[in-house]
C-alpha cells in the first residue's frame, strides 16, 4: 500500500438486487468503512470523496437457489448468493481506478427457514467482501 495513502471514503451501496432486505446495502457499506479501519492503516475521510481513496459500489445480486438435489427434485441445501460491484478511485500517487466484482455464497439446510439464520448468513458473507476489497487494496502495490 503506497505511503501516500491515508484516508478513504466510502459512498453509500446502491442496491441494485430486488430480493436483498432493505438497508443490506447500507449495512455492507458500514462494514466495509469498518473492516478497512480495523484492517489497514487507513483512516476513515468524514467528507466523502475527499480521501485518497474513494469507494464506490452495488449490490447486484442476491439471490437464494436449490443445490443437491436428491430424490424427487427435492434440496437437501440452499444456497445464498451475493454479487458486489465496486471502483476503487484512486488520488495518490498517481490516479488511477480498480474494479472489483465480488461474488460469495453460503449454503445452508433447506430445512431452515432463511428469515430465521439470514442475519447470520449475511454476516459470513460481508467478512468475505470486505475481504476481497481489503486484499484488492493490498494487491496493487
Amino acid at each position: 500500500m503506497p505511503e501516500e495513502w491515508k484516508t478513504f471514503s466510502v459512498k453509500v451501496l446502491e442496491n441494485k438486487a430486488p430480493n436483498a432486505p432493505l438497508g443490506y446495502a447500507a449495512n455492507l457499506t458500514e462494514k466495509v468503512k469498518d473492516g478497512i479501519q480495523n484492517n489497514t492503516r487507513l483512516q476513515l475521510d468524514p467528507e466523502s470523496g475527499n480521501g485518497e481513496i474513494n469507494i464506490e459500489g452495488k449490490v447486484i445480486n442476491y439471490v437464494v437457489s436449490p443445490i443437491a438435489l436428491q430424490e424427487g427434485d427435492n434440496a437437501a441445501k440452499n444456497r445464498l448468493t451475493i454479487s458486489s460491484q465496486f471502483t476503487i478511485f484512486i488520488a495518490e500517487p498517481e490516479e488511477s481506478i480498480m474494479k472489483l466484482t465480488s461474488t460469495r455464497f453460503v449454503d445452508y439446510d433447506s430445512n431452515t427457514d432463511l428469515t430465521s439464520i439470514e442475519s447470520q448468513l449475511l454476516e459470513e458473507i460481508d467478512q468475505q467482501i470486505v475481504q476481497d476489497i481489503i486484499n484488492k487494496l493490498l494487491s496493487n502495490w
